[in-house]
Protein backbone atom coordinates (compact mmCIF):
# COMPACT_ATOMS: atom_id res chain seq x y z
CA UNK A 1 0.00 0.00 0.00
CA UNK A 2 1.72 3.19 -1.36
CA UNK A 3 0.60 6.86 -1.55
CA UNK A 4 1.85 9.92 -2.11
CA UNK A 5 1.21 10.86 1.36
CA UNK A 6 3.99 9.07 1.96
CA UNK A 7 6.47 10.85 0.18
CA UNK A 8 4.98 14.80 0.80
CA UNK A 9 3.05 14.62 4.20
CA UNK A 10 5.41 14.94 7.12
CA UNK A 11 3.23 13.73 9.26
CA UNK A 12 2.56 10.07 9.32
CA UNK A 13 1.08 7.30 11.57
CA UNK A 14 0.31 3.27 10.60
CA UNK A 15 -1.98 1.22 12.45
CA UNK A 16 -2.95 -2.27 12.10
CA UNK A 17 -5.87 -3.91 13.76
CA UNK A 18 -7.73 -6.84 14.02
CA UNK A 19 -10.98 -6.67 11.46
CA UNK A 20 -13.69 -6.68 14.73
CA UNK A 21 -15.89 -3.98 16.23
CA UNK A 22 -13.15 -2.87 18.62
CA UNK A 23 -10.99 -1.53 15.86
CA UNK A 24 -13.40 1.51 15.22
CA UNK A 25 -12.77 3.05 18.91
CA UNK A 26 -9.08 1.71 18.63
CA UNK A 27 -8.73 4.03 15.38
CA UNK A 28 -10.45 7.16 16.46
CA UNK A 29 -8.63 7.69 19.53
CA UNK A 30 -5.52 6.64 17.59
CA UNK A 31 -6.63 9.65 15.47
CA UNK A 32 -7.50 12.08 18.21
CA UNK A 33 -3.55 11.21 19.44
CA UNK A 34 -1.73 11.64 16.21
CA UNK A 35 -3.85 14.93 15.59
CA UNK A 36 -3.01 16.34 18.44
CA UNK A 37 0.84 15.31 18.00
CA UNK A 38 0.82 17.14 14.47
CA UNK A 39 -0.83 20.46 15.88
CA UNK A 40 -4.27 19.52 14.51
CA UNK A 41 -6.72 20.54 17.30
CA UNK A 42 -9.45 18.34 18.02
CA UNK A 43 -11.52 21.57 17.54
CA UNK A 44 -10.95 22.13 13.85
CA UNK A 45 -13.50 21.62 12.04
CA UNK A 46 -12.28 19.44 9.84
CA UNK A 47 -11.61 17.07 12.41
CA UNK A 48 -15.43 15.47 14.22
CA UNK A 49 -16.44 15.19 10.08
CA UNK A 50 -12.86 12.99 9.45
CA UNK A 51 -13.78 10.89 12.76
CA UNK A 52 -16.91 9.89 11.32
CA UNK A 53 -15.53 8.93 7.90
CA UNK A 54 -12.47 6.92 9.74
CA UNK A 55 -15.45 5.15 11.73
CA UNK A 56 -17.51 4.13 8.87
CA UNK A 57 -14.83 3.00 6.71
CA UNK A 58 -13.01 0.81 9.17
CA UNK A 59 -16.72 -0.31 10.07
CA UNK A 60 -17.37 -0.93 6.27
CA UNK A 61 -14.22 -3.26 6.45
CA UNK A 62 -15.59 -4.60 9.69
CA UNK A 63 -19.06 -5.80 8.27
CA UNK A 64 -17.68 -6.56 4.78
CA UNK A 65 -14.36 -7.47 4.81
CA UNK A 66 -13.25 -9.06 7.29
CA UNK A 67 -14.34 -12.79 5.97
CA UNK A 68 -11.31 -12.43 3.78
CA UNK A 69 -9.25 -9.98 5.47
CA UNK A 70 -8.43 -10.50 8.96
CA UNK A 71 -7.03 -7.28 9.71
CA UNK A 72 -7.52 -3.64 8.41
CA UNK A 73 -4.89 -1.13 8.43
CA UNK A 74 -5.24 2.62 8.84
CA UNK A 75 -3.05 5.22 7.52
CA UNK A 76 -3.70 8.71 8.93
CA UNK A 77 -1.01 11.64 7.61
CA UNK A 78 -1.07 15.51 7.34
CA UNK A 79 0.05 18.23 6.47
CA UNK A 80 -0.30 22.15 7.25
CA UNK A 81 -3.03 22.24 4.48
CA UNK A 82 -4.33 18.12 4.18
CA UNK A 83 -5.77 15.65 6.09
CA UNK A 84 -5.40 12.02 4.62
CA UNK A 85 -7.15 9.16 6.04
CA UNK A 86 -6.89 5.72 4.25
CA UNK A 87 -8.41 2.89 5.26
CA UNK A 88 -7.31 -0.75 4.17
CA UNK A 89 -8.47 -4.66 3.51
CA UNK A 90 -7.61 -7.85 1.76
CA UNK A 91 -11.06 -7.91 0.19
CA UNK A 92 -11.27 -7.37 -3.64
CA UNK A 93 -14.36 -5.72 -3.74
CA UNK A 94 -13.75 -2.22 -4.85
CA UNK A 95 -17.07 -0.18 -3.87
CA UNK A 96 -18.08 3.16 -6.34
CA UNK A 97 -17.57 5.38 -3.65
CA UNK A 98 -19.36 8.46 -6.08
CA UNK A 99 -22.13 5.96 -6.97
CA UNK A 100 -22.80 5.48 -3.55
CA UNK A 101 -24.54 9.09 -3.54
CA UNK A 102 -27.28 8.15 -6.34
CA UNK A 103 -28.05 5.03 -5.16
CA UNK A 104 -30.21 4.19 -2.78
CA UNK A 105 -28.73 2.10 0.08
CA UNK A 106 -25.73 3.60 0.36
CA UNK A 107 -25.70 3.57 3.74
CA UNK A 108 -22.06 4.39 5.09
CA UNK A 109 -20.21 5.06 2.16
CA UNK A 110 -22.93 7.64 1.22
CA UNK A 111 -22.58 9.70 4.53
CA UNK A 112 -18.49 9.68 3.71
CA UNK A 113 -18.88 10.23 0.27
CA UNK A 114 -21.30 13.52 1.69
CA UNK A 115 -18.67 14.48 4.54
CA UNK A 116 -16.07 14.33 2.24
CA UNK A 117 -17.44 16.05 -0.85
CA UNK A 118 -18.93 18.80 1.62
CA UNK A 119 -15.85 19.73 3.20
CA UNK A 120 -14.10 19.86 0.01
CA UNK A 121 -11.79 16.54 -0.03
CA UNK A 122 -11.50 13.57 -2.62
CA UNK A 123 -11.70 10.01 -2.35
CA UNK A 124 -10.45 7.24 -4.09
CA UNK A 125 -10.13 3.45 -3.78
CA UNK A 126 -6.84 2.26 -4.85
CA UNK A 127 -6.49 -1.37 -5.64
CA UNK A 128 -3.27 -3.88 -4.32
CA UNK A 129 -1.46 -4.82 -6.94
CA UNK A 130 -2.15 -8.06 -7.14
CA UNK A 131 -5.76 -7.32 -6.88
CA UNK A 132 -6.87 -8.88 -3.72
CA UNK A 133 -7.74 -6.02 -1.56
CA UNK A 134 -7.93 -2.41 -1.65
CA UNK A 135 -7.11 0.94 0.41
CA UNK A 136 -10.30 3.86 0.32
CA UNK A 137 -7.62 6.83 0.23
CA UNK A 138 -9.92 10.41 1.92
CA UNK A 139 -7.78 13.88 1.48
CA UNK A 140 -9.47 16.44 3.64
CA UNK A 141 -8.13 20.38 3.47
CA UNK A 142 -7.47 21.76 6.95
Amino acid sequence: MTSPAREVLPHRHVLTLPAEPAAVRVARETAEQALAEWGIGLRHPTVGPALLILSELITNSVRHAAVLSPHVTVTYAAADDCLVLAVHDRHPYQPPLYGALAGAGGGGLATVMELTLGLGGTAVVRADADGRGKGIWITLPL
